[in-house]
C-alpha cells in the first residue's frame, strides 16, 4: 500500500494517508510535474497512453518521506527511463491543484494537491528512453517558443518529433501537432497549464 505526505492547506504535514483514503478524503499531498528540455529550446511532452494527448513529460505523487528531487528522478525513470540528476533540477512554481470526479462504481475522486513543478536539461540520446507500456506511448519534442505561439494563438499546427520504440528501438519522425493535442483537464486551457513552462523554458535557452 502506497502512503503519502498530507498536509493542511497553509501546507503544514499532518501525518501519512494511504493514497486511496487521500483520494477519497480530499486531502491535500504533493506530486511532482517532471519537464525536459534541450539546449536548442525544444520541450518534451509525454504521450499519455490512455488519452493519446500531449501531457508533462513525466508526473506522479510524491511518496511518504520522500523529497521532492527524488520524487522527480523516480518519476522520470518510472514512466520514460531515464536517469536526471535530482540535484540539477529547477523549480518553476509550485501550483495547487483542485478536481473532484466521479469514478465508473459511483465512488468520488478528489484531487487536493501542490503540483511541484520542475524542469532539467536534456542532453543524452533518443536511444536512452525506456518508456512504460502500461502509460507512456511516447515522448513528442517540440519547439517551445513556437508551442507557445500555437497555444496563444488557439488554433493551427506546429512541426515536431515523435520519439517512439518500434521493434525494440527508439526511432524519430516527424508529426505535426496542433491545438486540440494537448492534454487539459475541466476549467483548463492548454495555454494556462503548460505556457508558463514554455516561458521559463524560453528564457534558459535564450530563445526570447
Amino acid at each position: 500500500m502506497e502512503y503519502l505526505d498530507i498536509y493542511d492547506e497553509a501546507g503544514n504535514h499532518l501525518g501519512q494517508a494511504p493514497r486511496d483514503v487521500v483520494h477519497r478524503d480530499a486531502l491535500w499531498h504533493n506530486t511532482v510535474h517532471c519537464w525536459l528540455y534541450d539546449e536548442e529550446g525544444n520541450v518534451y511532452f509525454q504521450i499519455r497512453k490512455d488519452e493519446g494527448k500531449l501531457y508533462t513529460t513525466a508526473s506522479g505523487h510524491i511518496k511518504a518521506s520522500e523529497s521532492i528531487n527524488d520524487g522527480f528522478a523516480r518519476e522520470i525513470k518510472e514512466e520514460i527511463g531515464l536517469n536526471i540528476n535530482p540535484d540539477k533540477i529547477t523549480l518553476v512554481d509550485i501550483v495547487p491543484f483542485i478536481m473532484d470526479r466521479k469514478k465508473s462504481d459511483g465512488s468520488m475522486f478528489r484531487d487536493r494537491a501542490k503540483a511541484n513543478v520542475y524542469v532539467a536539461k536534456f542532453t543524452g540520446d533518443i536511444s536512452e528512453f525506456v518508456f512504460d507500456p502500461d502509460e507512456v506511448l511516447g515522448v513528442v519534442k517540440v519547439n517551445a517558443k513556437k508551442t507557445k505561439k500555437l497555444l496563444t494563438k488557439g488554433s493551427g499546427k506546429i512541426k515536431g518529433t515523435i520519439i517512439q520504440t518500434k521493434d525494440g528501438q527508439n526511432v524519430a519522425s516527424s508529426k505535426e501537432i496542433t491545438y486540440d493535442d494537448f492534454l487539459v483537464f475541466k476549467g483548463e486551457t492548454p495555454l494556462g497549464k503548460y505556457g508558463f513552462i514554455l516561458d521559463k523554458v524560453i528564457v534558459l535557452t535564450n530563445l526570447s
